[in-house]
Order: structure tokens, then sequence, then C-alpha cells
């Protein structure tokens, strides 16, 4: 590095030198792909006049909704029981207040790589007694190849950029400086993009016969962004 190249505490000069111009550019890619995970929220209930009616009841069904998920077997990703409560219900009797009832619940999550089983299972879990069912909501893993992809495409993607500007010049490319990744960002992860093609779920294959037809369940598309800052050195132009 050239003495021109430096300020005069030695640090490198921001904006380059006439012996060494920069080029500073950006690079960026977007790709649409399938997604690997669908979680969804199940939460059981139950509702009893005695609280050690309420805790039975509530575990009975917590129970047979945990075995129903888990006889899907390598369907279900991921199984996780999160909050539990017995809440009383307080109601008013004269100057006094009584517990009128005891509400009991449970909150599920699970994940599923198996489309086809998602559909299926989440009407069966609906056609349950006092459970709801929230999501799904779709993801990829975070290990997936498509973020290596994208972060791929945005270097190259600025490369190119790069060169362009330096053959408008009459010049070309000398050395990089500095590639500062700006994070790679989804953020309509959870949403559908207009136009693009869908799954449709069948029914899977395990399910007794009087179970409810499966809903029809179309697995929405993720976008992955990736955005990259690049810095590099140019040969002077003769301008």
């Amino acid at each position: 590095m050239t003495p021109d190249e430096t300020t005069p505490d030695g640090q490198p000069t921001p904006y380059g030198t006439p012996q060494a111009p920069r080029i500073a550019v950006r690079g960026e890619a977007r790709i649409e792909t399938d997604p690997d995970l669908a979680r969804i929220g199940i939460t059981v209930s139950a509702r009893g006049t005695d609280r050690r009616e309420a805790l039975t009841d509530l575990t009975r069904r917590n129970t047979a909704t945990l075995d129903l998920i888990k006889s899907y077997g390598e369907a279900i990703e991921k199984l996780e029981t999160g909050a539990f409560s017995i809440t009383p219900e307080l109601t008013r009797h004269g100057r006094t207040e009584r517990i009128r009832a005891y509400h009991g619940r449970v909150l599920i999550t699970a994940e599923l790589t198996d489309f086809t089983a998602l559909g299926e299972l989440t009407t069966r879990l609906a056609d349950q007694d006092l459970t709801r069912i929230d999501g799904p909501w779709w993801s990829l893993r975070p290990d997936s190849p498509v973020h290596r992809t994208a972060r791929q495409q945005a270097v190259r993607e600025a490369v190119q950029r790069a060169r362009e500007y330096a053959e408008a010049l009459g010049t070309r490319l000398a050395a990089l400086i500095e590639l500062a990744d700006t994070g790679a960002e989804d953020p309509d992860r959870y949403g559908p993009v207009p136009g693009a093609p869908h799954m449709r779920m069948a029914a899977y294959s395990g399910a007794p016969d009087d179970t409810p037809a499966p809903l029809d369940l179309e697995p929405q598309r993720q976008t992955v962004y990736a955005n990259v800052n690049a810095r590099f050195t140019m040969h002077p132009p003769e301008l």
C-alpha cells in the first residue's frame, strides 16, 4: 500500500486514491423454494366444577393428544409441551366470591416434515373435544442449503456489478478490499407468494376409517434473501 492510501494515523483511506481507485457495490439475491417444516400449535382444554376432576380430565385429554401425534412416527420432527395451567373461575355470591369452575389448559407444539400427514393430523386433532389448533406456520431449516446458495449468488452479483463499473471506465478490478454480510433476511417467512405453485394434501394411510376428511393445506413458498456490501480496488483508468 502506498503512502497515499493511508490516513495520517496509518489507517486505510475510505475512498481510495487516484493510484488505487475503489468501487463500492451491493450484491443481492432472492430465492423462492418449498418449505421444510410445518409447525402447528395445539391447545388442550378441560373444565370441571372440582379441581381434581378438571385436572384428571385435562391429563386424559393431553395423553390422548400426545399419543395421536406420536402415532405419525417419523412425520413428526419435534414435539414439545409448553405452558400448563389450572385456573379457577370465580362468581359473585352475595357479598362473597365463590369458585364456579376450574379451567385447565395445556399448550403443545408439533413440527412436521411430512406435509401429506399434516392435513389429516390437523383434522383429527380439531375433531377432539375442547381442542384448539393454530397454524400451520411454514419455514425452512436453519441449515437449509438454500441459505448458502442465496449468499453465494449475492457475492457473485457484487463481483459482476463491480466488474461492469470497471469495464465502463475502460479498466479492470485489481483486488477485493472488503466483503460485508448485511444479513440473510426473510420478512415474508410466513406469508404467501402471489402466483407461486402449491402442493396439495392427500389422506395419510394410517388413519382409521371414521377419520374426518383431511384439510386441504397448501404449503406457502418461502423466500430467502441475502445481501452483501463489497469494496474493490481497480487499476487506474485512462480518463
